[in-house]
């Protein structure tokens, strides 16, 4: 027997017995479904049993890491289903490519395609699985053993990320007979992975979850056309440069070919930005270029390098930061947690923002202001502007694609440019790399150049940050006249350099210890890229540092 502390209440357990039979016993408690557990400190899949004395509390599915094992356990399922209807060579096809909303869009290789009865059939066998109650079994394989297991599944994916770890064993993942690779935690069994949806789009398939916030319910799908063409197109870049996964990527380093990937893709983003330049010019009366995205997306260096475009053809930008328009600190509004709420719309004096505006249109000459960050006042300095007939704004905020915030300039004098690092690489053809981790890790490695911000730090204030994301810039996301991603495809090697000592600084026991060793591992896959690769000009260098422009 074993005496295991719950809530500060111990009992005894046989030693064997699984977690799941003791999260059973505690199910009652939770509003969701626990899908892993803190075993003193460390934390186990549910089918993993009772070894020794311990301290355990549980994970449930509305926390991140609960939320990401449902989703790792439902692509199984999804691989596993396809794999039953068609075959587990097609299913070995099937790509996780990038989340549209709640959705996962699921790509096919070769000449397989996925029509709607087959979409139907996929689904109906993935409900009869779950039915089921299958196992998921989990066994370390040493590497040879994996990579012979994946080549004979025609897995070639896996195969070429195995060959670059470094430790001797992977863990592979079984549902009755069928063997896959996730890298992170898996629920016990099929019969966990209850809510779910299969439908067809655009010549994939979309694998619709639910949400962290509400891990029993499904929301209504919408569709984003404009997010769904830039992440699409993003990937047939890395198509083009024989760069769909993690493995491709350190074959293309091995090889000796890192200075082609290099300009390439930055010759590729240029031609985006050029593109971006001809079609403003093109348009007549755009006088406001709005740009928003999220955080850590690349705004400020994209701004400057579109500023350049714009001068070949004649024309003179001038930068305007909406962060300049923030109202007296005093008059801040403040979160449900009484701090400042620098995020939202009302934080922003959109009224003289919009007088200015309007001036400025008008012909008149405005003095623009400039927000003092450590006084919490706004200050004029002498910094005049005055439209003439080849002047034209540069305007970067997180609001600038709400209209609430320029309501009373033209629709016609603005182009809005919605900017994101979109990542278009994945760790494996089931293993997709989210996109809010290429930003979370560009942010750690900049505030800790740039402010001495610790990993901890940053960590702590992502979910903030992405609350307000949520809030303030996705639902906008679609009005954009055109999408850029800033993403490199070459640009998680060069993070990992910077960013791996940072998270090695977190430890253990803390809140943010468990983040960090995921990101770790995720890093892991990656063989480094020195900085001084990378063009001076590159919106990489906005985040590692050494850029030419002022960021």
């Amino acid at each position: 027997m074993a005496k295991i502390t719950i809530n500060g209440v111990c009992k005894e357990y046989p030693i064997g017995m699984t977690f799941e039979r003791i999260a059973d016993e505690y199910q009652k408690e939770y509003d969701d479904t626990i899908a892993l557990v803190i075993e003193n400190g460390k934390i186990r899949e549910l089918s993993k049993c009772v070894g020794k004395d311990a301290e355990l509390s549980f994970i449930t599915l509305s926390d991140n890491i609960g939320h990401k094992t449902y989703e790792r356990s439902a692509t199984m399922l999804l691989v596993k289903a396809v794999s039953d209807v068609v075959g587990s060579i097609v299913a070995g096809k099937i790509k996780v490519e990038f989340a549209i909303g709640d959705g996962y869009f699921c790509s096919v290789q070769g000449d397989f395609k996925a029509t709607d009865e087959l979409i139907a059939k996929v689904s109906a066998r993935m409900r009869e699985l779950v039915e089921m109650d299958l196992p998921i079994k989990k066994e370390p394989y040493p590497i040879n053993e994996a990579i012979a297991l994946f080549e004979k599944q025609g897995m070639y994916d896996k195969v070429k990320l195995f060959r670059y770890r470094r430790s001797s064993s992977v863990n592979v993942y079984c549902i009755d007979g069928y063997y896959d690779y996730y890298y992170g935690y898996m629920l016990p069994s099929t019969g966990y992975i209850r809510y779910f949806e299969l439908m067809s789009y655009e010549n994939g398939i979309l694998l619709l979850l639910p949400n962290q916030n509400t891990p029993k319910q499904l929301s209504v799908f919408e569709p984003r056309e404009k997010l769904f063409h830039a992440l699409y197109d993003s990937t047939e870049w890395g198509y083009e440069m024989g760069i769909g996964t993690v493995g491709d990527l350190n074959d293309q380093i091995c090889a000796g070919h890192l200075s082609d990937i290099i300009l390439v893709q930055e010759a590729l983003q240029e031609r985006k930005i050029a593109e971006i330049a001809n079609e403003i010019v093109n348009r007549e009366g755009i006088k406001f270029v709005m740009i928003a995205g999220p955080s850590s997306s690349g705004k400020t260096s994209f701004s400057h390098r579109l500023s350049i475009q714009l001068q070949t053809h004649g024309l003179k930008p001038h930068p305007i930061a909406v962060d300049d328009y923030f109202v007296e600190r005093e008059k801040t509004p403040k979160d449900e947690n009484g701090d400042y709420d620098f995020e939202c719309l009302e934080a922003i004096d959109i009224t003289q923002f919009n007088q200015d505006m309007c001036d400025l249109l008008a012909g008149k000459e405005v003095e623009i202001p400039s927000f003092n960050f450590k006084t919490g006042h706004r200050e004029y300095n002498g910094n005049f502007q005055k439209l003439g007939e080849d002047d034209i704004l540069v305007i970067e905020g997180i609001h600038g694609l709400n209209d609430k915030m320029s309501y009373a300039l033209p629709s016609e004098s603005k182009y809005k440019i919605y900017i994101s690092a979109l990542t278009s690489i994945n760790v494996d053809g089931h293993n997709r790399i989210p996109t809010t981790d290429g930003r979370l890790l560009r942010r750690m490695v900049r505030d800790a150049r740039t402010r001495g911000a610790s990993a901890k730090r940053t960590l702590q204030m992502w979910a903030s940050v992405r609350k307000g994301e949520e809030k303030n810039i996705f639902p906008y996301q679609e009005s954009a006249d055109v999408m850029f991603n800033s993403i490199l495809i070459y640009e998680l090697a060069v993070l990992k350099t910077y960013a791996e000592p940072l998270l090695y600084g977190i430890k253990k026991g803390e809140p943010e210890y468990y983040e960090a060793q995921r990101l770790l591992k995720f890093l892991g896959y990656f063989l480094g890229i020195p900085n001084d690769s990378i063009p001076n000009n590159s919106l990489a260098k906005e985040f590692v540092g050494g850029s030419c422009f002022n960021v």
